[in-house]
């Protein structure tokens, strides 16, 4: 091979190398670190909510008394979130986990729903969204140990005594089934989750190939590297799958049949790798991500009411309303 031969593979070889680097620091802002999710409004995999399901909900919430509550982060951050006891006394709490790019309050039709059951409601802003600080997203990993200090958060309000549901959706399901994984408190009585991802690898290499018809490798475990510098883990640390195989407390696991954003086989793998002894499954035929509530309430109303009446005392089952919009 010549000289100039050579000079021209060693020349395209580290053209390559810059662009996959550069490819893989775009991935970088455009995933994970803080910044504004534009695209998420044009994919199609993700149904705009109706307004007429949604807007009672919103209007309820904007009329309550919400206190913002403030706890720091174990690496020093500010994080938020807005507190509502209800109107009489209970020990019955729940804490609601919001989904990638939104805020605590999109989980207001849930808020309303477990408040008007009597429960203490309590609605973070993960790291890096909402009101919360953090300049980058988690994924559910770092907001495991966020979501240990605000159980201990509510403890303080409600007592010893209080009985602690986990109930989150997409990011939010990922992010309380990382927590299920870790040593917590009494308190904690079960967890739900709605439409969770398997793991951050598994995510963002699907939506790698689907948005932009790109393998997994070498992009992801680039990024990945990148992530590990800027926000301290790796995608293959993140893992909801081996969570749940150390949890102690039951899970119910919601998905919907339809969900091509996150797509249904990664309940499946999750369910299978659940060591809880109760672990109950819901798919909601036709749903697509995050719909099964609105897709089916009925049944939705029903698996976590029974689901929650295995768990709690009979002081906090009385969720009965869950009704659509």
């Amino acid at each position: 091979m010549s000289a100039v031969v050579l000079w021209i593979v060693v020349a395209a070889c580290a053209v390559l190398a810059l662009s996959t680097v550069l490819i893989c620091l775009y991935f970088y802002r455009l995933a994970i670190a803080r910044s504004s999710k534009a695209f998420m409004a044009a994919d199609p995999s993700l149904p705009k909510n109706e307004v007429s399901t949604w807007h009672s909900a919103a209007a309820w919430y904007a009329e309550q008394p919400f206190e913002l509550v403030e706890i720091s982060s174990f690496d020093g951050l500010r994080l938020r979130g807005h507190y509502l006891p209800p109107t009489a006394p209970s020990h019955r709490a729940v804490i609601l986990a919001h989904g990638y790019s939104g805020q605590g309050e999109d989980m207001a039709a849930f808020a309303r729903e477990y408040h008007e059951a009597g429960y203490h409601v309590l609605m973070p802003d993960a790291r890096g969204h909402g009101h919360s600080e953090g300049r980058y997203i988690g994924f559910g990993w770092h907001e495991r140990k966020d979501y240990t200090r605000w159980i201990a958060e509510l403890v303080r309000r409600v007592g010893e005594e209080a009985q602690i549901v986990l109930h989150g959706i997409s990011m939010g399901g990922a992010t309380v089934l990382m927590t299920s994984g870790e040593q917590l408190p009494p308190q904690v009585k079960c967890i739900v989750s709605d439409c969770a991802y398997s793991s951050v690898r598994d995510i963002l290499s699907y939506q790698l190939k689907r948005l932009y018809k790109l393998p997994s490798f070498p992009f992801v475990p680039i990024t990945s590297l990148v992530c590990r510098l800027k926000a301290g883990y790796f995608f293959s640390e993140a893992s909801a799958v081996r969570q749940v195989s150390k949890a102690d407390k039951p899970i119910l696991f919601i998905h919907g049949g339809s969900d091509t954003f996150v797509p249904t086989t990664m309940v499946h793998k999750l369910h299978e790798a659940a060591a809880p002894a109760d672990k109950p499954l819901l798919i909601v035929p036709g749903a697509q991500h995050g719909t099964a509530y609105t897709t089916d309430p009925d049944a939705y109303r029903g698996e976590v009411l029974a689901f929650l009446s295995r768990h709690l005392s009979a002081e906090s089952v009385r969720i009965t309303t869950l009704q659509e919009g």
